[in-house]
This record gives structure tokens, C-alpha cells and sequence, in this order.
């Protein structure tokens, strides 16, 4: 899983996207449920996110689907303090 991020100084919210390619999964069940997985666990840290920023997240091992949920939010917690997207 990597993140991609950029400032967008004029938004007052983030926005957040998640990509799941067929490559990665090949079934939509399984896509979606990764998808719907991730945005979870986002939706929850979303409070702490500065506002102006764009945040796509790129799945790339379908290993992700049956990752604990423990260790999903540690991944996501070291991409989002690598990327210094917390606010001050």
C-alpha cells in the first residue's frame, strides 16, 4: 500500500480516495470489501487530518483483505506521519 498526497490550499475538507485495481483483485466482492476496509479506518482518523489536503491511497497486494485489522491501522498510521498529514 503507498499514499499519495498533495496541499490543495482553497478546500476546507480532505478528500480521500482509495484504488483497487483488478491486478490486485480480480474478483469486485473482494475490491470492494478492501475499499470499504480502508475508508473505515480513514473515516475514523479523519478528525485529525489537516484540511487541505488530497490523499489517494493505491492498494497493491490483495494480502490486504485478510490483514488483521490491528495491523491495517498501524500501516495507515506510519503512512500518514511519514506523508505529515496530522494536524500540529
Amino acid at each position: 500500500m503507498t499514499l499519495k498526497y498533495t496541499t490543495h490550499p482553497k478546500r476546507k475538507t480532505p478528500r480521500v480516495a482509495v484504488v483497487v485495481s483488478k491486478k490486485t483483485h480480480k474478483s469486485a466482492v473482494g475490491r470492494n470489501r478492501i475499499r470499504r476496509r480502508i475508508y473505515e479506518i480513514i473515516r475514523q482518523k479523519l478528525p485529525d487530518i489537516e484540511p487541505n489536503r488530497d490523499l489517494v491511497f493505491i492498494i497493491f497486494s490483495a494480502e490486504t483483505l485478510a490483514t488483521p485489522h490491528a495491523e491495517l491501522v498501524q500501516t495507515i498510521d506510519q503512512l500518514f506521519s511519514s506523508a505529515d498529514v496530522y494536524k500540529k
